[in-house]
């Protein structure tokens, strides 16, 4: 597929122009091949994730965490060493932050809340509120997203033992706990600045891991890629144990 038509697509289906206040430089970061015929999907843009394309002979990868953030930084070091990789195996860098934790379709969010079998689902800042068909042990949940990531979660019950009502925003959205008015929060990593709050507010909060909460997004999009345009693609693997 040719790589030009492909971003195009991707700008447009993801709707990057949506999310201004991402500080993620979404979309095509780094150009390489023009043909595309194989995909690579990852959570991360770091060298041994673009060393793991190159040698499955991926032409373009999609990330959620992208090289650049807002700010300018020189091209050395562990930089140099990440471009030289992909310039090296002609592999074209497509990111997408903020708008694959949003996307209904195959938003990181979305994608874990039908796993966990939510219905009725409606937004919340970039992530989605849900609830379960029937009242569910907070312990049963925590086994689900235990077995859905493959991580054993950090559980801060603070509320009830049954749920019904449920708010998820994957990978580092525990400041938004403060907003949240469901029985339940899903989020990725813990911020010690919350930990009291979750408790006086009488919230229960799960943590299931920043990584593991956001690989659902990038494979979710990859398939789709599959199913329209035919194009084969890899997950590349790399946890952080975060």
């Amino acid at each position: 597929m040719d790589r030009d038509e492909l971003v195009r697509y991707l700008d447009t289906y993801l709707r990057l122009k949506d999310f201004p206040q991402d500080l993620s430089l979404n979309g095509l970061q780094v150009e390489g091949k023009k043909e595309v015929r194989k995909v690579g999907a990852a959570v991360d843009a770091a060298e041994a994730i673009f060393q793991k394309a190159l040698e499955e002979g991926v032409d373009f990868l999609l990330v959620h965490h992208g090289l650049f953030w807002g700010k300018p930084f020189p091209i050395v070091g562990h930089h140099k060493r990440r471009l030289e990789l992909l310039f090296q195996g002609g592999i074209n860098l497509y990111a997408a932050h903020l708008p694959l934790d949003a996307h209904p379709e195959v938003g990181n969010n979305h994608e874990l809340a039908r796993a966990l079998g939510l219905v009725e689902l409606g937004p919340f800042d970039v992530g989605v509120k849900g609830r379960f068909p029937l009242p569910t042990p907070l312990v049963q949940v925590a086994d689900m997203l235990g077995q859905l990531t493959g991580m054993q979660p950090l559980v801060h019950q603070g509320g009830k033992g049954l749920v019904e009502t449920v708010t998820i925003v994957s990978g580092g959205a525990a400041s938004l706990i403060g907003q949240v008015d469901t029985d339940l929060f899903i989020t990725g990593e813990p911020k010690h600045s919350v930990f009291h709050e979750t408790f006086e507010r009488g919230l229960n909060v799960i943590y299931a891991g920043h990584y593991d909460t956001e690989v659902f997004g990038v494979k979710a999009l990859t398939r789709h890629l599959e199913a329209r345009f035919g194009l084969p693609w890899v997950f590349l693997d790399h946890p952080t144990g975060l």
